[in-house]
């Protein structure tokens, strides 16, 4: 009860004031309002925690003034780049990785290292891949450098979407960070995105987790029907719990000036996992693609070099996501499909009917959902097993009361996973009397999320672990 009360305090009281000292600031103050107001954000879960982040700012910051420094020069400019690059990924090992580390070393009889216990900062991921890309496109010519610690710091930490994403690139917000112009439209804009947001996580996302926990504590006598009906709502928690997040993050940050890029485009109506990559997690997969997939040589060396990079990449997105087998079991996992896509797969997929190219796809990132809860990998393989295996029926009563008690919510989940709604939308947005049924829904929304807030157990942003 505690942590539902934090929530609704965050979003009625720190949100609120937020919003209108931030207004009432004049333009030039606003950046060291929101430096600060961001760092209260991020010291509200872990105040010890800030510190790291603040030298992980003064670091890529000083690191890119020397990087723009000397220039001219490319390889001396490589020295700081480089420098700053190993710090980035030491500090994100060591808190991340460091565990993992050990116990891998530990498998070998040779060693036996005392395990460290190390708290994992949350959002480190996503903030120190924002700030690795900023030193990068300062050397490449691709951004600007920052000539205002505040402002880079602004950048770094900026609350919206400092804890889940989406990753915002220096470059794309170097000029907003400065000179953006808030406009009531916008902010409007982004009051709405931020409630879609909301309910994305705590109508759909939580009641999903709720029924995935449910089922999953009776893995072995849930039957066929029950484990797919099981994976189906974590398949659904998943998207809109981190969707939503992302969502919330770009209303947020509308309401206060920003435009940051999407990061989901209904990845679930995919018919390839080519095209569900391109449409999911958009910012950590075009990170990846440009400052991993293309420094390592692209497509541009032949087929075998080619398919070792992209098994590279796909390493490393596994890894990003935790200190876990099973994530760079699920990376490796597409790395492979991707491939078997792109060099055996895509004709044969073109040819077939496109449903029978949607129902492929969405078994791929079903199967991939498996490998990406379990973190036990004898509980994985039992997992797999009740969703083709018959030995335990079809489905158990538990099971079914289950089912039907979260029905409604799953068909609302599947149908807003595709752009369906939006489509309805855009049809009537331009019309005189939409207004009053963007506020009745607001309300409405509002109203909903607050009741389910307060009558539901708290359930985390499930990317706050990343």
């Amino acid at each position: 009860m505690y942590m539902v009360f934090s929530n609704l305090i965050f979003v009625f009281a720190y949100l609120a004031a937020v919003l209108l000292i931030y207004y009432i600031v004049p333009r030039k103050a606003r950046n060291i309002f929101l430096f600060f107001a961001n760092l209260v954000f991020y010291g509200w879960g872990e105040p010890v925690m800030v510190l790291l982040m603040l030298a992980s700012i003064v670091i890529n910051y000083i690191g890119g003034y020397f990087v723009e420094k000397a220039k001219p020069d490319k390889s001396k400019a490589k020295i700081p780049l480089i420098l700053t690059i190993i710090i980035d990924l030491g500090i994100l090992a060591f808190f991340k990785y460091s565990g993992m580390l050990i116990e891998t070393l530990n498998l070998i009889p040779i060693f036996n290292i005392p395990l460290i216990e190390v708290s994992l900062p949350i959002g480190i991921s996503f903030y120190t891949f924002q700030t690795m890309s900023y030193v990068i496109d300062v050397y490449r010519d691709d951004a600007p450098v920052s000539k205002s610690l505040i402002n880079f710091g602004t950048y770094v930490a900026l609350f919206p979407q400092l804890i889940a994403g989406p990753i915002v690139r220096y470059r794309d917000v170097a000029y907003q960070i400065q000179h953006r112009q808030e406009t009531l439209e916008q902010f409007n804009k982004g009051v709405k995105l931020f409630l879609v947001g909301l309910a994305k996580k705590v109508i759909i996302a939580d009641q999903m987790g709720a029924m995935w926990n449910s089922l999953l504590a009776n893995t072995a006598p849930n039957g066929i029907l029950g484990s797919w009906v099981g994976i189906t709502g974590y398949t659904l928690q998943i998207y809109f719990d981190f969707s939503g997040y992302s969502d919330m993050a770009c209303g947020l940050g509308n309401m206060l000036g920003f435009e940051f890029l999407k990061n989901f485009n209904y990845p679930y109506i995919s018919k390839s996992v080519t095209e569900f990559w391109r449409r999911w997690h958009i910012s950590l997969s075009t990170w990846f693609k440009e400052y991993v997939y293309i420094p390592l040589g692209g497509n541009r060396k032949g087929i075998p070099r080619q398919i070792i990079n992209l098994l590279i990449v796909w390493f490393c997105t596994g890894l990003w996501h935790g200190a876990s087998y099973n994530f760079i079991m699920w990376g490796m996992y597409y790395g492979i499909i991707l491939i078997l896509e792109k060099f055996v797969l895509k004709k044969l997929l073109d040819k077939l009917p496109s449903f029978i190219q949607h129902i492929y796809t969405i078994f791929i990132f079903m199967m991939g959902w498996v490998i990406f809860c379990f973190d036990d990998v004898a509980e994985m393989g039992k997992f797999f097993a009740s969703l083709f295996t018959v030995e335990n029926g079809l489905i158990s009563n538990t099971a079914l009361v289950t089912v039907v008690h979260y029905l409604p919510i799953i068909l609302l989940g599947i149908v807003a996973s595709t752009p369906i709604g939006a489509t309805i939308y855009n049809k009537f947005k331009n019309k005189n009397y939409i207004w009053a049924f963007e506020s009745l829904f607001c309300i409405a929304v509002l109203v909903i999320v607050i009741s389910a807030m307060v009558n539901q157990s708290y359930s985390p942003f499930l990317y706050f672990r990343f």
